[in-house]
């Protein structure tokens, strides 16, 4: 049997899809991979999964590409002189599973003619969209799963990250028509460990296998 690839994606931008991606990778004991890095003050989100999801260093791969400037990759690399090109894009090749995260929201540009939900359709991978459950994520995450289900994209389910709102979570996944996978609580002391503990109680990790 293939060792899944799972895409990692948000409805919007600090949403709690890293600490997922950390908590996911760590469970599945996965390569994680960030293939477009815009913005290193004060880390890149490889350090911050490197640090929360307990892999040895060689399971946290180098981006493709790592862009200084905190915005939107297509604008960052513009700004940077840097020419982002989609067979630096690829999928690694490695032994065992592999969680790749995107940035921002699905319809981000990753270049000025090429949206993360595009890159997403061409990998031909499932994505698990990571939604806050604070208010406005109903919306947020219909039109998210829309966008992706428009290019075809397989959604293997959706996570939620906050507070526990039981009608918003069941109505999401009721009209999105996705599977609910779990939810993150904010967590107090956030570290590999807690981290770990949360996600154990929380999802089920066969529903990844």
């Amino acid at each position: 049997m293939t060792a899944p690839t799972f895409i990692v994606t948000g409805t919007d931008t600090d949403v709690g899809k890293t600490v997922f991606a950390a908590a996911l990778a760590g469970a599945l004991r996965a390569h994680y991979w960030k293939p477009v890095q815009a913005g290193l003050d004060p880390r890149s989100d490889a350090d911050s999964v490197a640090a929360l999801s307990g892999l040895p260093a060689a399971q946290i791969l180098p981006e493709a590409y790592r862009l200084a400037t905190p915005c939107s990759p297509h604008r960052a690399a513009a700004i940077d002189g840097v020419t982002i090109t989609l067979d630096r894009l690829a999928l690694p090749d490695v032994a065992g599973p592999l969680v790749v995260e995107g940035a921002g929201g699905v319809l981000v540009p990753v270049t000025p003619d090429l949206l993360f939900a595009d890159l997403f359709s061409h990998w031909g991978r499932p994505v698990v969209l990571v939604a806050r459950t604070g208010l406005g994520t109903i919306n947020h995450s219909l039109l998210s799963i829309e966008a992706l289900r428009a290019r075809g994209v397989a959604i293997h389910g959706i996570a939620f990250i906050g507070d526990s709102e039981p009608d918003s979570e069941a109505t999401i996944a009721r009209i999105g028509k996705v599977k609910r996978l779990g939810r993150l609580p904010r967590l107090e002391t956030l570290d590999a460990t807690t981290l770990a503990a949360a996600f154990a109680e929380q999802f089920d990790v066969a529903a990844f296998r």
